[in-house]
């Protein structure tokens, strides 16, 4: 891989991936500290502070990685993508710059209250507190994602004299009917990573034996706010993404679905495999005529195939936008049967005990992490060959004088800077799980000890 804009692409790609591991635990998280405070204010019940606590901390891991993983990004649109910060800077720095200014000093400030203030709060500032953590962090995740959105769907812009993309209408830009969808969908990805990692905890304390009450709490409040993000994960947001699709890239809704031929009545393909060079695909499970009726709420509907469109417009990865999109919507799938069947088992009084579901809960941990990946490497891939749709063409926007053997020394730089990151991580957090929500009275660590 010696041509510079391949390169260019895959650093991005591998720094940006690495680094939303750890924003969407901090974003879904940030709602169930806020409901594990409710609980504990309304209750007057320490053992709902411990669990805030315990969760508080391993958000402090989480959110400085975060910070570490993400200032390098905003760096590489000027390093690897200087004609991209030229020709658009004028629309995305203004998002960017909200995001920093605002809505990270604000997670920022009060999560140092948060974590630290406590005793001098009292429990109701310091609810107030986690509520601006949480408020932060989701105003923060919405002005990323209409950053993006806007590259998917660009409005309010006008073109200057030398072809520069200026920003004509702020609240267009800020209320991109693309973004809405984009980030209602984006969040509940985030909230289903936040409930499978605090049900996965709970489920191990409950397995081994430790932390009982406290992995029951985990576990109950997990399930529900889960069981609820799987869904509306689906409907209505994942739909109106698919529709927005549809509406405005048809070319990347082909690719994804492996549609190479336009159809009336068009097919919802369950499995099979994408022969770009023959135009075909391999081995197809599909739904007959349900693509049409999601994509246009009509059966008959005829879907644009990829050869309505010139090859020089399609996605460059098709095989890997088709694979991402089927991963993510697999997994989602599964995601809703596991939340739901562990939320009828806790509502008959059955979950704490039924250790198949506790190895189910448990194991799944990883799963919300690739599923999210897959989505965003849907929705970036997708737009290929486009940096900004319509606008601006990926290889229009890299940096010219950046040689691929520069690019590949930075990337492989990064590359052992982040697998130490990663290490580091796991050890701290795996630390806070071992030392458990409160200390082990002296006959558990006895317990523990003999075992």
């Amino acid at each position: 891989m010696d041509d510079a804009l391949a390169i260019h692409r895959l650093h991005f790609a591998f720094t940006v991936t690495f680094h939303y591991l750890f924003p969407q635990l901090t974003m879904g998280l940030a709602l169930l500290l806020v409901i594990f405070k409710t609980l504990a204010l309304r209750t007057e019940d320490e053992h709902y502070n411990r669990a805030t606590r315990f969760w508080a901390r391993i958000f402090g891991i989480n959110f400085a990685l975060g910070v570490v993983t993400g200032i390098p990004l905003e760096f590489q649109f000027g390093t690897n993508w200087a004609e991209f910060s030229r020709a658009a800077g004028g629309v995305i720095g203004q998002t960017l710059a909200m995001e920093g200014v605002f809505s990270f000093f604000l997670e920022s400030s009060f999560l140092g209250l948060f974590l630290f203030g406590e005793k001098r709060l009292g429990p109701r500032w310091h609810w107030f507190a986690g509520f601006m953590v949480f408020l932060g962090s989701w105003i923060s995740g919405y002005l990323i994602v209409a950053t993006d959105a806007w590259m998917q769907h660009p409005v309010g812009y006008t073109l200057g004299p030398r072809g520069e993309i200026l920003l004509a209408d702020f609240w267009a830009l800020l209320l991109n009917p693309w973004a809405l969808w984009q980030y209602a969908h984006n969040m509940t990805g985030a909230v289903i990573t936040a409930c499978f990692v605090v049900a996965a905890v709970g489920a191990f304390y409950l397995l081994s034996g430790r932390y009982e009450p406290y992995g029951q709490t985990f576990l109950r409040v997990a399930v529900t706010v889960g069981a609820v993000a799987t869904i509306l994960q689906l409907f209505p947001t994942g739909d109106a993404q698919g529709q927005m699709v549809a509406r405005h890239q048809p070319v990347t809704l082909a690719a994804m679905e492996g549609l190479f031929e336009t159809q009336r009545g068009a097919p919802l393909v369950i499995l099979g495999q994408p022969d770009v060079a023959k135009r075909r695909l391999d081995n197809p499970l599909v739904v007959p005529r349900v693509l049409s009726f999601l994509s246009y709420r009509r059966w008959a509907a005829e879907v644009q195939g990829l050869d309505h469109f010139p090859e020089q417009d399609w996605p460059d990865k098709i095989p890997l936008l088709y694979y991402s999109y089927h991963v993510m919507v697999g997994l989602g799938t599964m995601f809703i049967a596991v939340m739901l069947t562990a939320a009828v088992l806790l509502w008959r009084r059955k979950l704490y005990a039924f250790r198949p579901m506790l190895w189910v809960l448990m194991l799944c941990l990883p799963l919300p992490y690739i599923a999210n990946t897959a989505g965003w490497i849907t929705a970036e891939v997708g737009r290929q060959p486009w940096l900004i749709h319509r606008l601006l063409r990926t290889q229009s926007g890299v940096s010219p004088l950046v040689s691929a053997g520069n690019a590949w020394f930075t990337l492989i730089g990064f590359m052992g800077l982040y697998m130490v990151l990663g290490i580091l991580f796991l050890f701290l957090v795996y630390r806070e799980i071992e030392l458990g929500p409160e200390p082990l009275t002296a006959a558990h660590a006895a317990m523990d000890a003999h075992d």
